[in-house]
């Protein structure tokens, strides 16, 4: 049985008593978490991890890391240091986005060295098959797709991003507005591809009861992909991102219903005023699935910085109601991502998903800030440092100093606000 057919069962797994130990909740709630589809737990039956981690309302806000080989770029050593990087720097889980050299490979070493959830999009490996077997990316079909579904299910692959909302319905909508971007999502981009191609409804759709056999099978949680997801800010909120959430919506209750666990993937490029309406339409039109998106990114214009611009959007999207938050690298939009682009990413994405977690009235989130700030009013470098969320770098940063090292630090040096009243307040009279 699936995690959530033991919910429905009121049965408690022993799954769902670890990871409600690690969000210091009880194992009662999870389980009804669970039931109501609020929360997933994303863990294939044949996966063995460390760390299983759940996803939604109420619980600390997940961060995910995409790595992955591209046509350009297919060392499976450096894909295997990008996931030690964004685990050991605190990522919840990885997505295998690979698109080149031996895709199985690749996903079979990224499963034996991940000790958090990993995830793929099917579809990659499915265009990638057909390219190598008949020339043409295109020429595939829905028992291709089920095919690879069933191989990486075996292998253990805990989430699939399906691009089932790019349907004719979708895509009709997206046809009657001119977008500046159009369609910016990969997966999404081969699904309409070959729909024109095959005249035909896109098979991740037509074909979905046979996808929740495979999911239900091996307890893999269906991440229903944006494929109209907005690529620039000026295409954010439109009707063809709203219609694919609606499908969306529907094919997750399809989902539940089957006892397959779902979340439903979001923007995506969207400006600060748009976030909290694209949270609140996901959870009306989703029936308040975890929802995982993108960023947001808030503007279009920072290459090189867009790990900054998303976490600027991701903090927000979470505090107002966003589970799972996928890392963007300063590497987006620009260049395949290096091992130390992977631990920028990451870092500033579990810094959104820690601000969330601070307005959300997390206890072990609001505990963090207030010990790293004792330490920071101690001067207890030591200790501040260790607290920090990359002490690496703090570490780096503070031996850097010149002149020598002292209580405090080369920015105010004897001026220290800290210290200047430490020494005030010590001469001070106390009583009467």
């Amino acid at each position: 049985m699936t995690q959530l057919e033991y919910a429905k069962k009121n049965k408690i797994t022993p799954l769902m008593r670890k990871v409600a130990r690690i969000e210091g909740v009880s194992s009662r709630q999870i389980m009804r978490l669970i039931r109501e589809g609020k929360v997933v737990i994303p863990l294939n039956i044949n996966h063995r991890i460390n760390k299983p981690c759940a996803v939604g309302a109420t619980l600390r806000v997940k961060v995910n890391a995409n790595i992955g080989t591209s046509t350009d770029a297919s060392s499976i050593a450096d894909e295997i240091k990008k996931v030690k990087v964004a685990i050991n720097h605190g990522a919840d889980a990885l997505m295998d986005l690979s698109v080149g050299g031996d895709l199985k490979k690749v996903r079979h070493e990224v499963l034996k060295h991940s000790t958090v959830p990993v995830g793929t999009v099917p579809v990659y490996e499915v265009a990638v098959r057909a390219q190598e077997k008949n020339k043409n990316f295109l020429k595939f079909t829905a028992e291709d797709i089920l095919q690879v579904l069933e191989e990486q299910a075996i292998e253990g692959v805990d989430f699939f991003t399906i691009h089932s909302g790019v349907t004719r319905e979708s895509l009709k909508a997206l046809s009657e507005k001119k977008r500046l971007m159009g369609i910016v999502s990969r997966g999404g981009a081969i699904i309409a591809s070959w729909m024109k191609y095959h005249k035909k409804e896109n098979p991740f759709y037509s074909h979905f009861e046979q996808i929740l056999d495979i999911a239900y099978k091996y307890d893999v949680t269906l991440s229903l992909g944006d494929g109209l997801r907005p690529g620039s800010i000026i295409d954010a909120t439109d009707k063809a991102q709203i219609t694919e959430l609606k499908i969306l919506g529907r094919l997750a209750k399809r989902a539940r219903l089957r006892n397959v666990q779902v979340m439903i993937e979001g923007p995506g490029h969207v400006p600060l005023d748009q976030i909290k309406r694209n949270i609140d339409l996901e959870k009306k039109y989703c029936h308040g699935a975890p929802f995982y998106v993108l960023g947001p990114l808030v503007t279009d214009v920072a290459p090189g910085y867009d790990h900054i611009t998303s976490a600027i959007g991701g903090a927000i999207a979470a505090s107002c109601g966003a589970d799972f938050l996928c890392y963007v690298t300063p590497a987006e939009h620009l260049r395949h991502p290096t091992a130390e682009d992977v631990r920028e990413g990451v870092i500033a994405a579990r810094i959104a998903a820690h601000a969330a977690d601070l307005v959300k009235r997390n206890k072990e989130a609001i505990t963090w800030d207030r010990k790293i700030s004792m330490a920071r009013a101690a001067r207890n470098w030591k200790k501040q440092i260790s607290l920090s969320i990359d002490p690496q770098k703090a570490k780096a940063y503070r031996l850097s100093s010149k002149p020598k090292l002292s209580s405090v630090c080369t920015m105010c040096g004897k001026y220290c606000s800290i210290k200047l009243m430490e020494d005030c307040l010590s001469a001070l009279p106390t009583g009467r």
